[in-house]
């Protein structure tokens, strides 16, 4: 296998493996052996298996998603939240993600680095969307950006990390009036269906 091909390899190893035992019981052999590769290969491009989780961790958070600019913050939430579903439906997510949950907290360091990555984008790509919304005069002035992405994250999370429920078309629906009644948006504001995200 060509250098790139390797390193393909070991990620997509390490999702399958995280997913299989989880992070407590996941190790570089066991990733190695599902690769195809040596445990030198690994080590020559991660020092630990914390480094190798924490950087699939960032390479996700950081995933390409689609312009959240509909017009609305109702088509804005709807195209997020579709896309963030999406993402979340994938078996290898909906298994890593709890259980990295729950590794960040008996593990600090798991916790600063899960903070640090998903709080920064969280913030990049909603604290974006409710910028816009303000601008447009959907939302106050004095809206609390943090408060406004808690409210549009937050359920995802918990649907997905506590309640274990899927996210479904209906329930999405039901988060983008949800979120932008809290939030403040008049209801005159025309609400676009956004289009389904491919696969």
């Amino acid at each position: 296998m060509l250098r790139g091909e390797i390193t393909t390899a070991i990620r997509r190893a390490l999702m399958q493996e995280l997913a299989a035992v989880g992070y407590g019981r996941l190790s570089i052999e066991a990733v190695a052996r599902r690769a195809g590769v040596s445990k030198t290969a690994i080590y020559r491009r991660w020092n630990s298996k914390l480094d190798l989780v924490l950087e699939l961790v960032a390479a996700a958070a950081h995933g390409k998603l689609p312009v959240l600019d509909t017009g609305t913050l109702r088509g804005d939430l709807a195209l997020l939240f579709q896309a963030v579903a999406h993402a979340l439906r994938h078996p290898l997510a909906s298994q890593i993600i709890p259980d990295l949950l729950a590794e960040a907290a008996r593990n600090p360091t798991i916790d600063a680095s899960l903070r640090q990555v998903l709080q920064a984008r969280q913030q990049e790509i909603a604290g974006r969307l409710v910028a816009r919304a303000v601008q447009r005069g959907e939302l106050p002035a004095d809206t609390d950006p943090d408060a406004a992405v808690d409210l549009i994250v937050g359920p995802l999370y918990w649907r997905l990390a506590i309640a274990r429920l899927p996210l479904t078309d209906s329930y999405l629906d039901k988060m983008v009036e949800s979120v932008a009644v809290g939030l403040g948006v008049d209801d005159a504001v025309p609400h676009p269906r956004a289009a389904p995200v491919a696969s």
